[in-house]
């Protein structure tokens, strides 16, 4: 058997067009995601070309799970406690495939064009039950 090490280097530039400030950004929560409840095509691009993980894309709004205390995609029906919006994942997440939880930073206070997040997003339906201190424009 002839096993080579493969070196694999990836770079990346943030994109975020919906974020309209720079406030916020120097706090930032550290927050474990659910994978589990995160919709491959949806909320992150499964492993492609030269690229062997999952990819969630920052801007997706986030809820808390109050009984586990990990973060998922948030959703004014669920019943987990994901009714309440909680902020928007700061960066973009690599995790593995299978993987169960990844971490991530969210973003809890600041400015928003709520236009621009990734598969949009009604300001007065986050705002309503909202823990996050976000200025939507």
């Amino acid at each position: 058997m002839d096993l080579q090490p493969i070196r694999y280097f990836e770079s990346a530039t943030a994109d975020r067009p919906w974020l309209a400030s720079r406030h916020g950004l120097d706090a930032p929560l550290t927050i474990t995601l659910d994978t589990s409840l995160f919709a491959e095509g949806t909320h992150y691009m499964p492993p492609g070309l030269g690229r062997p993980h999952n990819v969630m894309h920052a801007g997706l709004p986030l809820g808390q799970i109050a009984a586990t205390g990990l973060y998922g995609p948030w959703d004014s029906s669920a019943t987990d406690s994901r009714a309440a919006f909680t902020g928007l994942l700061l960066t973009d997440v690599a995790f593995a495939p299978g993987s169960g939880r990844a971490a991530a930073a969210l973003l809890w206070h600041g400015v928003v064009e709520a236009a621009q997040i990734p598969g949009g997003l009604d300001p007065a339906a986050a705002t309503a039950t909202s823990t996050a201190q976000i200025h939507f424009v």
